[in-house]
């Protein structure tokens, strides 16, 4: 059965843990708090990565709904300049209210996961891909049942089955 980890479970966790994180000496926390420093090093291995990773999670998502929130407003303000420029027929402010919302919105998508603006590359029909599958093809014509045994793979992936 493991062993309860006598840091997690002591009534000041949090001032140990601000402690260890801080880089206080191991020695001066383990007399301070009454503990042993062999505890100390095992919370600080095993555990301190672990919360510190959850808490910088929670702050990236808190950041991200922030930022997320201030997107949607501008694209609600661009929205209002837009409806307000063609109410008082300005064309010229309504296009850029125009583009504005339509950075927003493409903005709001590519944060959502919808949009993806990354450049898509089929390595199937690079030259270095060509160059690599007939080298390979060449080197196996000794071989002739390795040949077809690599032969058939590579059409399998290159027909992506």
């Amino acid at each position: 059965m493991p062993r309860v980890c006598t840091i997690c479970s002591h009534a000041d966790r949090a001032a140990l843990d601000t402690a260890l994180v801080s880089g206080e000496a191991l020695r001066g926390i383990a007399r301070r708090f009454a503990v042993s420093e062999d505890a100390l090093f095992r919370h600080r291995s095993d555990h301190i990565p672990v919360s510190l990773a959850k808490a910088k999670d929670a702050e990236a998502v808190a950041d991200a709904d922030d930022l997320l929130g201030q997107i949607r407003e501008l694209k609600r303000v661009a929205m209002h300049v837009l409806a307000r420029a063609s109410a008082a027929d300005d064309l010229r402010t309504a296009l850029l209210g125009i583009r504005e919302a339509r950075n927003c919105v493409e903005t709001l998508l590519e944060v959502e996961g919808e949009l993806d603006r990354r450049p898509v590359m089929n390595i199937l029909v690079a030259p270095e891909w060509l160059a690599v599958r007939a080298a390979l093809m060449i080197a196996l014509d000794p071989f002739p049942d390795a040949r077809a045994a690599v032969a058939g793979r590579l059409v399998a992936l290159e027909s992506g089955t």
